[in-house]
């Protein structure tokens, strides 16, 4: 088993309990940033936030089924208050738990069952060069996403387009998508950006990234960019785990070289994953 297959038995396996990212984390075998990237790449959802929806669906079905207190259904399912449960509840449903109780079905909700999870990943990753990254700056459009609203990167690159060629200090003709500052909960920030020589005139509205000198494991994507998404899940569900590396706290890029075509998709891209020397 990967590590989120793993972590979707102890999810299932401890649905009712008080259970922490540190408990889903040790059960997989990796650290938490390891779990949660690796969740997220293999779901599209956040190993907390699918619990939490996991636990409001099971809910949801006391309550559809008539169950006569609220308030028990919402301590089993994690809250210490009706008005927690009832806020959480609205936010995931857009309906209260008497609504649901007093309408007696589940019709129009949006409903959050077991992840049955498809083996998507490449039979045969083709193995990564290591390489230490030189120290460099990259400016460019930054947004915060989750793992379930990443899916709007493409549309961040559409903006970030009319920028190339035109910002200050800008080197070379290659891009790079850049992941840092991610949390316990999936999200992170992706910066579509462009190596710079220096920040001292950029446009406001431009983010900033300083990449240090780092061991990087690089994997070449050739498939369109579609794709990419199954290239991630393999390098982090099936090749981290049994390579014996350890991610190390630096950003993690996607390197776009002048043989990338943004308007087709196609010519590949490299993916940077950082790891301990």
């Amino acid at each position: 088993m990967n590590p989120t297959e793993k972590a979707l038995w102890f999810v299932e396996s401890h649905l009712p309990e008080a259970v922490s990212l540190d408990d889903v984390a040790q059960s997989s075998g990796v650290s938490r940033f390891h779990v949660t990237r690796a969740f997220g790449a293999a779901t599209g959802r956040s190993v907390m936030g699918y619990m939490r929806s996991r636990r409001l669906t099971e809910a949801a079905r006391k309550l559809a089924g008539g169950a006569p207190d609220i308030l028990s259904v919402a301590l089993d399912a994690g809250y210490n208050s009706h008005e927690a449960f009832t806020r959480a509840f609205r936010d995931q449903f857009c309906t209260t738990p008497e609504l649901v109780r007093a309408q007696g079905t589940l019709d129009n909700l949006d409903l959050v069952e077991p992840i049955l999870m498809n083996q998507s990943v490449l039979a045969n990753l083709e193995p990564p060069r290591f390489e230490t990254s030189r120290p460099f700056l990259i400016a460019g459009l930054g947004e915060r996403y989750s793992c379930e609203t990443s899916a709007a990167i493409p549309m961040q690159w559409q903006r970030f387009g009319p920028y190339i060629g035109n910002i200050p200090g800008e080197t070379g003709n290659v891009a790079y998508g850049v992941c840092v500052n991610g949390d316990d909960a999936g999200n992170f920030d992706y910066i579509a950006g462009v190596e710079v020589s220096d920040f001292s005139d950029l446009p406001k509205e431009l983010s900033r990234v300083r990449v240090p000198a780092q061991k990087y494991a690089v994997f070449a994507h050739r498939e369109h960019i579609s794709t990419i998404r199954r290239t991630v899940n393999t390098i982090w569900n099936k090749w981290l785990p049994a390579s014996g590396h350890e991610i190390a706290d630096a950003p993690e890029f996607e390197r776009y070289g002048p043989e990338f075509d943004p308007r087709s998709g196609n010519g590949g891209l490299e993916i940077w994953i950082p790891v301990k020397a």
